[in-house]
């Protein structure tokens, strides 16, 4: 038997309705074996038996193909149906009857949905039985078009399960690579870090001191290129910035904190903020500082170097509204396209870090049940705005 007769065997043995159908069969007509049947070919092969006769064949067993009336049906892919075989002017001389003795026959054809012949629903007896003046062609034939759509429906259950396997042992391997990826990168950069900042302390020389300063600015901006391609692949591979989502009562220190780093970092730019009291925000603060510290970022890349960056963050009408400003100005056409991950201007002019910043903000904002929204025009510049509804 070949594997994909083991298949279809299979198959049909998941059917919860088979046995069911056979056993009504058997109570309709008084025929003693009734029996499921894959034919293709060159091959007949049970696929589920009702058998009150010991007949002895068994799901699995084959028969050949041209020994049975099977094979005709599926030429001419219509019924057979015979009450006494030896009194039949069609059948009484047939090999079949006199091979496999019986009188009374009926078989209909199964299709696919497609109209392909897949096999028969069957039964005999060795007793003759009125099976033409009876309603059970007819019967036996809406049991084959129930069958076809059973069929139909567990193969394609089979392989949405077997799609939601390769997901889960691909969801594991991303798992894996995001593990090894976050250890093995920042278990080196620690070590560095911790190296410059030992030498700094210890070192008098400014010119050491100021080398390592370069290698701690070198490793923080490493440590951040680590972390943007960890947010970026369990963003992308659909199982979201993972967030702990919970009461925040210092949220506006981390924010004022990010603010001053970046001023720290560029004091030749004008920051100005206004954050109100933000002490009913649920949310993860270090996500939204993260969030804060992206779009901040942006706008010192991309906004007018002499323009003002005005940061807001307030409780109004229900949401949370955290929004930073600047002077630049984002062409219409490149607006559908900003949260999308590797995203840059379309200056031209070269830019360090992978292009994350507002993908990653977009999805941390996405993680949280909120939104990140972008307005961009002449008289107003840019504008990021991050809403999320306060949790009563």
């Amino acid at each position: 038997m070949g594997q994909a007769a083991a298949a279809d065997i299979s198959m049909i043995g998941r059917i919860s309705a088979v046995p069911a159908i056979l056993q009504v069969i058997r109570e309709l007509t008084g025929l003693r074996f009734a029996a499921v049947a894959r034919i293709t070919e060159h091959s007949w092969t049970a696929c589920a038996v009702l058998d009150q006769l010991n007949v002895g064949l068994q799901v699995g067993d084959e028969l050949d193909l041209v020994t049975t009336l099977c094979h005709e049906i599926r030429q001419a892919h219509q019924s057979v149906v015979i009450d006494k075989a030896s009194d039949d002017p069609r059948y009484r001389d047939h090999h079949t009857p006199r091979l496999y003795p019986f009188e009374s026959y009926i078989a209909v054809p199964i299709f696919r949905t497609d109209g392909r012949f897949f096999g028969t629903l069957c039964a005999f007896d060795p007793n003759p039985a009125p099976l033409k003046s009876s309603t059970i062609q007819s019967t036996m034939e809406s049991f084959a078009r129930m069958l076809t759509l059973q069929i139909e429906a567990e193969e394609n259950l089979q392989k949405t399960e077997a799609a939601l396997r390769k997901e889960r042992e691909t969801a594991e391997l991303r798992e894996q690579f995001i593990a090894v990826l976050g250890h093995d990168l920042r278990n080196p950069l620690f070590a560095i870090s911790a190296g410059a900042e030992m030498f700094l302390r210890k070192l008098p020389d400014p010119a050491n001191q100021q080398r390592a300063r370069h290698i701690l600015t070198s490793v923080r901006r490493a440590a951040k290129l680590v972390d943007d391609v960890l947010d970026f692949a369990r963003g992308s591979w659909g199982r979201g910035i993972p967030v702990n989502i919970k009461q925040c009562p210092d949220l506006e220190d981390a924010l004022r904190r990010v603010i001053s780093e970046v001023q720290s970092v560029h004091p030749g730019r004008t920051l100005q903020s206004s954050i109100g009291d933000l002490h009913s925000v649920q949310c993860d603060r270090e996500r939204v500082a993260q969030l804060l510290s992206n779009l901040v970022a942006n706008a010192v890349a991309h906004g007018d170097p002499d323009g003002l960056i005005d940061i807001s963050a307030q409780i109004n009408e229900g949401q949370f509204v955290l929004s930073v400003n600047n002077q630049g100005l984002i062409a219409e056409e490149t607006l559908p396209h900003l949260f999308r991950p590797y995203s840059r201007s379309a200056s031209g002019t070269p830019q360090a870090g992978l292009g994350l910043g507002l993908y990653i903000a977009s999805q941390i904002a996405q993680s949280h049940g909120g939104k990140l929204d972008v307005v961009s025009t002449e008289q107003q510049g840019t504008t990021f705005t991050f809403s999320l509804p306060i949790r009563t």
